[in-house]
Order: structure tokens, then C-alpha cells, then sequence
């Protein structure tokens, strides 16, 4: 039985606790046990491994990915921080592929499946729950997903000519919607948890695979060391200007448009087809769950830029400008923050 710090009233905590950690391997478990943690946002508590936060279910999957996962040439690694553009990522990198393959847009698979089902995540899907997936067989490119910082990929990813894709968010954003998200999916038996107290949690790094500002630093140090195999991409720099990225993201993939293509509409046509107001209105997006523990509707909030100003108070705005400023103030890494879009 694990020993935890929790009085009495917090039983029911207790045996969350419990079944999270009694679930692991015994060797992952063992490790788990020995590393720092805090109070989680969606469980009881995150644990610091390779210098960044998880879940400890995560973690062992992560260990998993890192002994198991072979990286070939072409493949393509899309990477993020939870709540920074993921899905559309997703779509936006899948679609680009495979346009040659299927229609567009009356029969193209987004219509009926979520990008997360395309593109699987290696922590949460391929080698989650223990699992040691055989992907060789899987035609390439294969395009596959993850959130854990750079430093911490699997030395074959690091080794190969494979790309990689970061795309972040501005700090300010990335917490309103990592707040509203975890907020729907935090478990009754840990209590209500207030927007100051996650906050303060964000400023101190202590958020799934944070802290934030070493997440971003990592691919975006890499990205100068070596372009030809990181591109790293901001949300809001998409949002003002998608044809001019989506011809940047499909050069880097080794997918460019042709002129023909261009002419003909393909890329507008991708743009559309891969918006967050085209993918929140499908059906297979409103119901079931992709990754497990979330359901599909409850990755779909506002998708804009700005919606911070409607919940950070003009102090809490500062402090974060201000670990913003210390962290970030030396890299040349900047973002667009102040603008309002709320649609």
C-alpha cells in the first residue's frame, strides 16, 4: 500500500492514489515513487521526470516509447504541448499527406473520424497500458504524435532523418485553454480546484510536460540547430496567415504544392476542410472518446486568439508577462498576445 499525505477527509483521494500508481509495472512503480511531485490538475499528483511534469500512467507509456519505438527516415513526429494547436495539427499534417489519396472533400476520413484516430499519439495510444505495438509494417510516411519535450524523444527519432513539427501557443492562451479542458475532466473526488490556484501552478511550471517554457525552448533551439528536421510553428502566426504556412508546413514534409494545386484551390480547399469550425460541427467530433479519459466534444472550446483577457485578471497578466520575460527574454522566442478573437 502506498503512504500518502492526505487526512482523512481526503479518503476517496487516497484510493485515486492508489490505483493509479498500483497499476504500473512494478519497476516503473518503484520509480515513480522516488521522483518529486505536486498536486495534479487532473490527478492527484504530477511527477517530475526528465526534468518535466506527468501523469504516472504516462510516464511509464513514455519509458515505453523510449526503449521500444524505432524511427525510420520518413516518418513525421508531430509535437506539442497539450492545448496548443494539437488536433488541428493533426488534420492540417494528415490531409497534406495523403491528398493525392482520398478527395477532397466529400469523402476525406476527417469527415468520420477524429485527427486523433489518424494521427495516434505514441504515450497515449500506441504505447499506452503496456503495449509494444509492431508499426513496421505501417506504409510510409507514418505520421505519429507526441507531447514530450525534445530532450526526452526516443534517441531514434533524434538519430533519423525523420521531421519533426512543433507548434505552440502563447503562454496566456495555452492556460485559459488547458484550464477550461482539465476543469471538465477533473475527477468530483478531487475537490474543486480555482483558476488562481491553476494559475499559480502554470507559473511554476507544474502543468502536464511542463514547465511550458522549457517545452517550447527545446524544439525551438533545436529548430535553428537543425532546420532541415525541426519546424517550429506558432498558433496565432497560423490563424493570420494559414495559406502561407500550409505551403510552409507541406514544403517541410516533403509534400509541396504544385502549381497547379494552388491554382485549382488545393490549398484553400485543405484550409477549410481542416478549420475549427468545419471540425467542430462533424458529428464523430460531438460524440465518443479518442484518447482515453477525454471525450472528442471536449477538444473542440473557441479556437481563437485572445480569449485570455476574458479571464486573467490585469495582475495575474503581468505575472505572467513577467515569467514570460525571465524565461523566454533572451531566447528571441516571442508571441502575439494582446490581440482579441474570440470567435
Amino acid at each position: 500500500m502506498i503512504i500518502t499525505q492526505f487526512t482523512k477527509d481526503h479518503s476517496s483521494m487516497r484510493e485515486v492514489v492508489d490505483e493509479e500508481v498500483e497499476k504500473l509495472r512494478p519497476e516503473c512503480k518503484q520509480l515513480i515513487l522516488s521522483l518529486p511531485k505536486e498536486r495534479g490538475w487532473r490527478t492527484p499528483h504530477l511527477y517530475l521526470y526528465q526534468n518535466f511534469w506527468c501523469q504516472p500512467k504516462e510516464i511509464q507509456a513514455i519509458i515505453s516509447t523510449q526503449q521500444h519505438f524505432r524511427a525510420t527516415d520518413t516518418d513525421i513526429i508531430l509535437a506539442t504541448i497539450p492545448k496548443s494547436g494539437t488536433t488541428w495539427l493533426k488534420a492540417l499534417a494528415f490531409s497534406i499527406v495523403h491528398r493525392k489519396r482520398f478527395t477532397l472533400p466529400e469523402k476525406h476520413p476527417l469527415l468520420t473520424s477524429n485527427p486523433h484516430d489518424l494521427v495516434p499519439f505514441l504515450e497515449y495510444k500506441l504505447y499506452a497500458n503496456n503495449q509494444q505495438p509492431d508499426l513496421s509494417g505501417l506504409p510510409s510516411p507514418r505520421i505519429f504524435a507526441t507531447h514530450v519535450p525534445f530532450a526526452s524523444l526516443p534517441e531514434s527519432m533524434k538519430m533519423s532523418n525523420c521531421r519533426i513539427v512543433y507548434i505552440c501557443r502563447n503562454p496566456f492562451d495555452t492556460f485559459i485553454s488547458s484550464w477550461h479542458f482539465l476543469l471538465n475532466v477533473r475527477p468530483q473526488n478531487l475537490g474543486p480546484s480555482s483558476i488562481e490556484e491553476g494559475f499559480d501552478m502554470f507559473c511554476k511550471g507544474v502543468i502536464g510536460f511542463g514547465p511550458f517554457w522549457d517545452h517550447m525552448l527545446g524544439y525551438w533551439e533545436e529548430s535553428f540547430e537543425s532546420p532541415h528536421k525541426v519546424l517550429f510553428l506558432k498558433y496565432e502566426d497560423m490563424k493570420e496567415d494559414i495559406t502561407f504556412h500550409l505551403k510552409r508546413l507541406a514544403k517541410f514534409l516533403g509534400f509541396p504544392f504544385t502549381l497547379e494545386e494552388e491554382r485549382e484551390g488545393v490549398v484553400e480547399e485543405i484550409s477549410r476542410l481542416c478549420s475549427f469550425e468545419t471540425l467542430k460541427e462533424l458529428e464523430v467530433n460531438n460524440t465518443g472518446k479518442s484518447i482515453a479519459n477525454f471525450e472528442n466534444k471536449s477538444l473542440f472550446r473557441k479556437g481563437g486568439v485572445g480569449d485570455w483577457v476574458n479571464h486573467l485578471t490585469p495582475l495575474m497578466g503581468e505575472q505572467l508577462s513577467k515569467v514570460m520575460e525571465e524565461k523566454l527574454g533572451r531566447s528571441g522566442l516571442t508571441f502575439k498576445v494582446f490581440c482579441k478573437d474570440t470567435k
